[in-house]
């Protein structure tokens, strides 16, 4: 099963030296079966593609509480076996956990198949999308102007043997 990580620039960096991403649980997003109902398509592309929406949406959040982490979204995409990633049942119906899931472990890099992170040209975007959260939260048009300004940019592939790199960016070693 595919799975999306949100993370950080300075969270990606930790878990680069660390060789995995954890300890868990971890939250992760992926094709759930309410997600599925929500997005209704059958093309599994377009569903890892709405998965992988969900995960920038929650690297945005860590974003905004870390003010010291570069204003770029960060999601990992990883391989886990099936049954690894669970979905909390109780929250199925609720629009702000679509695809959400639980990883109870740690995640080794080696599962790890790509990095999605923000160009250069969306960090003023980025920025103002973390800064605007809270009031989009409270249901202010504007605010949310601004968020899905963000959402705007298609994040970048990279491969993981770019992570080096991409840690670069947070101005880790």
């Amino acid at each position: 099963m595919r799975v999306y990580v949100p993370l950080t620039l300075p969270r990606l960096a930790e878990a680069y030296k660390a060789g995995e991403l954890g300890p868990g649980p971890l939250v992760a997003y992926a094709v759930t079966p309410a997600l599925r109902e929500w997005y209704v398509s059958d093309d599994i592309e377009e569903l890892e593609y709405a998965a992988l929406n969900r995960a920038a949406a929650a690297s945005l959040r860590l974003v905004a509480v870390d003010p010291g982490a570069p204003r770029r979204r960060v999601v990992l995409a990883a391989d886990v076996p099936d049954g690894a990633a669970v979905a909390d049942p109780g929250r199925g119906l609720d629009q702000g956990a679509l695809g959400e899931v639980r990883l109870a472990d740690g995640l080794p890099l080696g599962k790890v198949a790509a990095v999605h992170v923000d160009a250069g040209d969306a960090e003023a975007d980025v920025a103002a999308a973390a800064a605007a959260l809270g009031a989009a939260d409270q249901g202010d048009d504007d605010a949310r102007f601004v968020v899905d300004g963000a959402e705007d940019h298609e994040l970048l592939w990279f491969a993981t043997q770019e992570i080096p790199g991409l840690i670069g960016l947070a101005g880790a070693p």
